[in-house]
């Protein structure tokens, strides 16, 4: 199942192409199943109607753990780093992970959860975290993570949208120094949730909470009593698996279905191959469960391969920024996965909080969440992989459920801020707004993909019209991602950001990734947002919020620094009518900007920003809109 050489990658992408069903079998046969398929794929993007591995049965728990019993049971399946450091990590082997998993799918039955009901989980970055994905799927409930950051609103929201049944939660949950509550979240947001029967409350924090009787329960107390065995639910390959809300662009969260067969496939191979990952390796992915790389990339795709990875509840800065290189030195990291907005923060924070650590055991690193923008690719790639580790800058979306182009470590030559080619089965092509095929080298245009994949979304929750119209009626018979993409003279491929952040500037099409990665070339810019607003002459013009430390420089010194960057890497047109100096940007608490509300505040629309409660820190947006230029 895993590729060993770029003439392998060749030949294996020629064969995945030329004969998809019979690649794809081919890999499903590496996995269990109580029954196999009757019929690889049947699709229509007109509808969209996609099913792979049809009628096949199977249960995806019994492939994460079951499987690798007894051979691998006292093997270290998480090492758990908590947010306080010092603390000696705890190791949960592949037997602790199926117990644990197992006394809780118990307990969910006991709460009356059945096959095809929805969970709400809201947990900190805990193993309980994942034992809770895990029970669900082992009895066929349809787990729906919401992050832990999100308010009681957005909380709320998204248990009626998928009438959850039960809601798995802590006390509270570690944030650095911080204390966060999360049961008094719950409490708030179940004031209108009329679907919710129990409430399961995990004790982390040890902060005192409001237990409701009947509804709430004791996450111990009921664990405790419950046996170690759970008979795993059959699962038809094509039953949901998860829902996961992501964004939309009218303000209501999408609720992407994932099903249960494709996505078991693809997340495997997607995992051994980019990563080519080996037995004994510590893997650790720095994301949250809370979003589609924690489910595809800490649960799934490292079980199913029976991976050992790491578990961390803390941040990147505290108690200060060497966290992430101590615990590497600490846990002998192998394969070690972040995202750029993480990696421009340490290399900020300078070299001083990473020279204390012994970085050898590292192998390959990983990029995930936005286009890497080359100074940081160089930053992580010198610094921190002593240039001895290939970088793998993934491209993947949650509707895609996995990663669709990547390098294959050690086997796809790299090339700074390029995602370079697709992964077996992949199928993109460019296409123009009126959505012909753009061939060749050298081009760039939208970017989609012509032919499904096993892990490809199967509709939104509740609105499968939505689904459709969001990514399969813009270029009718195409997957559309809603990413614009250069191909270069290699056949390379580079993500140049959301079609719908390229700036019109004179009639170019500018990606603000690209301007931002000319921005932050700057020594004295950490990060940038950039945005389109309505200009007289041009159409358009650019609107660049950049983060400057304290710095002996002036502003406009800065800004000159700045418009040099960007001419000299991009051009004139490129440059950025008006630069404004932020001391942050708004985010959510996963790293992603809010550009949306960076466009409001350029066009002027200030007194129409939206729900601003949810992101990290929303004082920041009060700065940025007394200082817009």
């Amino acid at each position: 199942m895993q590729i060993k050489s770029f003439e392998e990658y060749k030949n294996t992408y020629e064969h995945s192409v030329r004969e998809p069903e019979q690649f794809w079998a081919g890999i499903a046969e590496n996995f269990t199943w109580k029954k196999k398929w009757d019929k690889v794929l049947e699709w229509n993007f007109k509808t969209p109607e996609i099913k792979w591995f049809l009628n096949a049965k199977f249960n995806i728990t019994e492939n994460c753990i079951d499987r690798h019993l007894p051979a691998k049971a006292n093997d270290v399946a998480f090492y758990f780093e908590e947010n306080e450091d010092g603390k000696p990590n705890k190791a949960i082997t592949f037997q602790n992970l199926h117990d644990e998993v197992c006394k809780l799918a118990n307990v969910l039955k006991n709460f009356g959860v059945n096959k095809g009901d929805r969970v709400c989980i809201y947990l900190p970055m805990v193993p309980e975290a994942v034992y809770s994905l895990l029970a669900c799927a082992r009895i066929g409930a349809v787990h729906s993570v919401v992050f832990g950051g999100f308010s009681a609103q957005a909380l709320q929201d998204r248990i009626n949208d998928s009438s959850c049944k039960v809601v798995l939660t802590s006390d509270g949950a570690f944030r650095g120094s911080k204390k966060i509550p999360m049961k008094a979240t719950v409490d708030e947001a179940l004031s209108a949730c009329p679907t919710i029967k129990k409430v399961l409350v995990l004790k982390h924090t040890l902060e005192k909470v409001n237990m409701v009787a009947v509804r709430d329960h004791d996450w111990e107390t009921e664990t405790v009593t419950q046996p170690p065995v759970c008979e795993a639910t059959s699962m038809d390959s094509e039953d949901p698996l998860f829902i996961l809300y992501t964004s939309g662009s009218t303000g209501k969260p999408k609720g992407v279905v994932h099903t249960c067969g494709g996505y078991m496939v693809f997340t495997c191979y997607s995992f051994l191959n980019v990563f080519q990952y080996q037995p004994g390796q510590v893997y650790w992915c720095t994301a949250d469960v809370g979003w589609v790389t924690g489910h595809s990339y800490i649960t799934y795709g490292p079980l199913l391969a029976g991976a050992t990875s790491v578990l961390f509840e803390g941040v990147p800065n505290y108690p200060d920024s060497g966290r992430f290189w101590k615990i590497v030195d600490k846990l002998k990291v192998n394969v070690f996965y972040t995202a750029p907005t993480a990696i421009r923060a340490l290399e900020a924070a300078g070299l001083d909080f990473v020279k204390p650590y012994d970085l050898s055991s590292l192998k390959v690193l990983g990029s995930v969440g936005e286009p890497i923008n080359e100074e940081a690719w160089q930053w992580y790639h010198k610094n921190i992989g002593k240039e001895k580790c290939p970088i793998v800058d993934t491209w993947w979306q949650t509707e895609t459920g996995g990663i669709l182009i990547s390098p294959l470590a050690n086997i796809t030559s790299t090339k700074p801020g390029y995602a370079t080619l697709p992964l077996p089965g992949i199928q993109p092509i460019l296409v123009d707004d009126k959505g012909k095929e753009i061939t060749g080298n050298g081009v760039e245009g939208n970017l989609c993909i012509k032919f499904p994949w096993p892990s490809i979304i199967r509709t939104t929750y509740g609105d499968h019209e939505r689904c459709r119209q969001t990514y399969f009626t813009t270029y009718p018979g195409l997957y559309f991602t809603g990413d614009g993409c250069k191909r270069d003279e290699d056949g390379y491929y580079r993500i140049t950001g959301r079609v719908d952040d390229v700036i019109n500037v004179s009639g170019h099409r500018i990606g603000t990734a690209e301007v931002e990665s000319a921005i932050n070339e700057c020594t004295a810019v950490v990060e940038s947002a950039v945005v389109g607003y309505p200009h007289d002459i041009k159409g358009q013009g650019i609107y660049a919020f950049c983060i400057v430390p304290k710095t002996t420089k002036t502003h406009e010194e800065i800004r000159q620094e700045i418009l040099n960057s960007v001419n000299k890497i991009i051009g004139p047109i490129a440059k950025p009518d008006k630069i404004q100096i932020v001391s942050g940007l708004p985010k959510t608490r996963s790293g992603k900007i809010m550009r949306r509300i960076l466009r409001k505040v350029a066009e002027g629309e200030i007194h129409n920003l939206g729900d601003i409660s949810t992101l990290l820190d929303p004082l920041v947006v009060e700065e940025i809109v007394k200082g817009k230029i």
